[in-house]
């Protein structure tokens, strides 16, 4: 569990470091940020190869699902959904991932039948109720993020529900193989299906025009919100059920104000306060329940 929270921690300071990319399609980035994570992972995996013959075709599916939808189809809404409000931290966009929990959830219910118990539900509502305390100072939702606010809030949905679906897909592949090479399988196949949309949307010129400085935001990332992170994520929910997961991963917003607040030097409200307590409060209290 403790890995879980460390990647949601890694992740929080993501919107930072994708600023300085803003030039750059979605598409680009998330090519580019697997394409380098995979080629850095290598080194590390390939004697483990033959973990690959453990693998059916249900694993096989997974693999591609989380590729598809999390590594390529997710990091492109999220990135596109940030430069539709000019990557304001505190916004819709943030909002409407805190719905992420709720189809996480909905998923492991559905796809890993794990069972959600009335131990479990009040805890979970309180956490995702009380991340709305954190991540909205006083109870007020930034709406002035320009014209594309509602182009981002639909992009921002979608980004939810496709990494909330990956969590329990994941689940599938991490019960035949090792954290690291689920992890390296996944940085292989999604910039595959992130170059079908260069192609597709006719960017491939914009491949190579990458700055010295976007270079090393992306090599920034790779070795903390991407590929670091992830490793962390999975050696963590190899052990951890995909629901309480999805709790886990709360740190993210409670983090986040206090990245605004040392970093930005915004001031915190009373309802943050309370909202972050509640939020690792409940956390706890999910990470201490057994038979869910």
């Amino acid at each position: 569990m403790f890995f879980i929270i460390l990647a949601a921690l890694l992740w929080s300071f993501d919107g930072i470091l994708r600023r300085g990319l803003y030039t750059l399609p979605p598409t680009v980035v998330v090519f580019w940020e697997h394409a380098l994570g995979a080629l850095v992972l290598f080194p590390f995996v390939f004697r483990s190869f033959k973990e690959v013959k453990k693998l059916a075709l249900k694993e096989w599916v997974a693999i591609l699902v989380v590729s598809l939808f999390s590594g390529a189809l997710g990091t492109i809404f999220y990135t596109a959904a940030l430069g539709k409000i000019n990557y304001i931290q505190f916004s819709v966009v943030v909002l409407l991932q805190q719905l992420q929990p709720i189809w996480a959830i909905i998923t492991a219910a559905i796809v890993l039948k794990e069972k959600v118990t009335k131990k479990f539900l009040p805890w979970a509502f309180l956490a995702i109720g009380a991340s709305y305390l954190v991540t909205f100072k006083d109870l007020k939702l930034n709406w002035q993020t320009g014209q594309g606010t509602i182009i981002a809030a639909i992009l921002a949905l979608l980004a939810g529900m496709m990494w909330a679906a990956s969590t329990s897909f994941s689940k599938i592949v991490l019960k035949k193989i090792s954290f690291q090479m689920a992890t390296f399988l996944r940085f292989i196949f999604a910039p595959v299906f992130a170059l079908f949309f260069v192609f597709g949307l006719k960017q491939t010129n914009q491949l190579t025009k990458i700055n010295p400085n976007q270079w090393t935001s992306l090599l920034i990332i790779v070795f903390s919100t991407g590929l670091v992170a992830l490793l962390f994520y999975y050696f963590g929910l190899k052990k951890t059920q995909a629901k309480v997961s999805a709790i886990l991963e709360l740190t993210w917003p409670v983090s986040a104000i206090f990245i605004d607040y040392f970093y930005f030097k915004n001031g915190l409200s009373a309802t943050q306060l309370i909202g972050a307590f509640l939020v690792l409060f409940s956390m706890y209290k999910v990470s201490k329940l057994k038979n869910g």
